[in-house]
């Protein structure tokens, strides 16, 4: 459980959507409370779907090849197949040009309530699924597994989490850094997508198989 959401959590932490537009709030008017509305969503986000699933299974793992455990990896290896597909059919479109987003304009202006419904918005749903159905083997009477479920969390927010604190620590240097950030994210957004597509879903796939014929 523990090494594929390490996969999961990284795969969502660099996608290039949701850090493009982080970037984009915290240089907006109060753009610190709109950065801090959109993190705190995303995590809410994340530790919701957690306690549903854990809610769902009393906090204890399914027995191995039971109806519960099958179902779970089966929907691993679906979303994983998903990914793999979405993919390669990015990698295989034609390049299209990426203006800003139609909301980019209207940013300066959001309210923090709007910030966090954009985190809602932009949360790799896929993803989070994946989380979600890994979290379905979580054994909360052991502390390793606590200590598992909160790192998912953190890893998946961590970009955010960094960036927040950075123009808070630094701001002048920040702002110059970030926007750099922002170009590079926009420049290198197809081959991005198509490769933490490409790596989360192999992942998901392999393991699926192998705990469905193991």
């Amino acid at each position: 459980m523990v090494l594929d959401l390490v996969v999961i959590g990284t795969a969502i932490t660099l996608g290039p959507l949701h850090n493009s537009a982080f970037i984009l709030l915290l240089f907006s008017r109060r753009g610190v409370r709109q950065g801090l509305a959109f993190l705190l969503s995303w995590l809410a986000d994340l530790v919701a779907v957690i306690a549903v699933v854990v809610l769902l299974t009393g906090g204890r793992p399914p027995e191995r090849h039971s109806a519960p455990s099958t179902a779970a990896i089966v929907a691993k290896l679906v979303i994983g197949l998903a990914l793999v597909l979405y993919g390669a059919y990015r990698h295989r479109r034609p390049p299209r040009p990426h203006g800003p987003p139609r909301w980019a304009a209207r940013v300066d202006n959001a309210s923090p309530v709007t910030a966090a419904g954009l985190a809602w918005l932009l949360q790799p749903w896929g993803l989070v699924a994946a989380g979600a159905a890994t979290v379905v083997d979580a054994d909360l009477s052991t502390l390793s597994d606590w200590l598992a479920l909160a790192g998912y969390c953190l890893l998946a927010t961590l970009s955010l989490i960094a960036m927040e604190l950075y123009v808070v620590r630094a701001p002048a240097t920040a702002n110059a850094r970030l926007n750099a950030l922002r170009g590079w994210l926009g420049g290198h957004q197809e081959r991005l997508v198509v490769t933490l597509s490409l790596t989360a879903g192999l992942w998901l796939t392999a393991r699926s198989v192998y705990q469905l014929v193991a």
